[in-house]
């Protein structure tokens, strides 16, 4: 578990070198430690705990327990409303017959590596731009992300630097599109493992914490808890076992599930960070596709990135630069000293027109 934490805890590091923006570190960093460290959470509780525990007559409860663990419990939906200790034992727990729906909770067993399955599918579009990047940004900012830096060496990077640009201008496109197609990724991924989690928790989970709201601002003597019905702390399990004469005999049991109160807090929690990230990353995508229509948009946010450069130079190399050139440029911004980027975007703009005269 710690050499966990400890992988955990490296993706907290700052990186020296960003590639990426910070939708994007919303996906691969802050996402993947909540979900790992919500797996790690049931799993203590789930493994070293005690998860479930069991009452009924005439069975042994270690058996009981292991049995109804493997085979999962359910709970009854139409009993879910009635007041506990009067009408019912507990919410979903009462006496049933064959016409009553019954719901079997099976998931429980699951929610641990589930959680760390999904953290992964949030780490994959990280990991396929890290490998298309290929550490170019980090060898193109050459230490000039160092303010103090001899002015030799610094002149020589910048001249390194610009014959880069003037040498592959126009070929970089590709470079910029597999960056979109890691942040239009992020955004199916999120998606996704909302209707993936509602499938997993049987339908439930797309408007769980929109119920938990409005359960809330309800009256106490008319309100349902959404808790309760996807996340029971109660519930039922049969056990059959032969009699000593052959005759197969039922047994029904209230099984007490501990792990659900954190389940039911977990989920609560990703169901206003899932919403939260996707209406962020769509608003991404959307400033994404502005940007990739838009020079005269890539031209001010080029400008926005070089304050210290003076509006014509950043003008003169807008025009010559496509989407690649510009990204690769802007991306580089991030990364250099301001004072260093000036210097930088000033070269680069006489190289550029020099070229356009020759």
């Amino acid at each position: 578990m710690f050499d966990v934490f400890g992988s955990v805890k490296g993706l907290l590091k700052l990186d020296s070198v960003c590639i990426d923006n910070n939708v994007f570190r919303l996906h691969y960093k802050a996402t993947v430690i909540i979900l790992i460290a919500f797996s790690l959470l049931v799993t203590s509780r789930q493994y070293i705990g005690d998860p479930i525990d069991c009452i009924v007559d005439e069975i042994p409860l270690a058996v009981m327990d292991t049995y109804c663990w493997i085979y999962s419990t359910f709970t009854i939906p139409n009993r879910l409303g009635g007041r506990p200790g009067i009408d019912v034992a507990h919410p979903g727990v009462s006496s049933h017959n064959e016409n009553d729906e019954v719901k079997y909770h099976k998931y429980y067993q699951w929610v641990c590596f589930v959680l760390f399955f999904q953290a992964i599918l949030f780490y994959v579009p990280r990991y396929l731009w890290k490998t298309w990047e290929g550490g170019r940004i980090k060898m193109l900012v050459l230490d000039l992300n160092c303010p103090v830096v001899s002015e030799d060496c610094k002149a020589d990077r910048k001249k390194l630097l610009v014959d880069y640009f003037s040498t592959n201008l126009h070929t970089q496109n590709f470079y910029a599109i597999r960056f979109f197609i890691c942040e239009a990724l992020n955004f199916i991924n999120v998606v996704g493992q909302i209707y993936f989690m509602d499938f997993f928790l049987d339908g439930e989970f797309t408007n769980y914490g929109a119920d938990v709201i409005r359960f809330t601002e309800m009256e106490p003597e008319d309100r349902e808890d959404p808790m309760s019905r996807v996340f029971p702390k109660v519930t039922k399990c049969t056990f059959h076992k032969y009699g000593p004469s052959g005759t197969v005999q039922k047994f029904d049991g209230l099984c007490v599930l501990p792990l659900n109160i954190v389940n039911e807090k977990i989920y609560v929690f990703l169901w206003f960070w899932f919403v939260f990230l996707s209406v962020v990353t769509g608003i991404a995508l959307l400033y994404r596709a502005a940007v990739i229509m838009g020079p005269q948009i890539r031209m001010y946010l080029l400008r926005a990135r070089s304050r210290l450069a003076p509006q014509e130079q950043i003008e003169a190399i807008s025009r010559k630069c496509q989407i690649g050139d510009w990204f690769v440029l802007y991306q580089l911004g991030k990364n250099i000293d301001p004072l260093v980027y000036k210097e930088l975007v000033a070269d680069l703009a006489k190289k550029l027109e020099g070229k356009e005269t020759v």
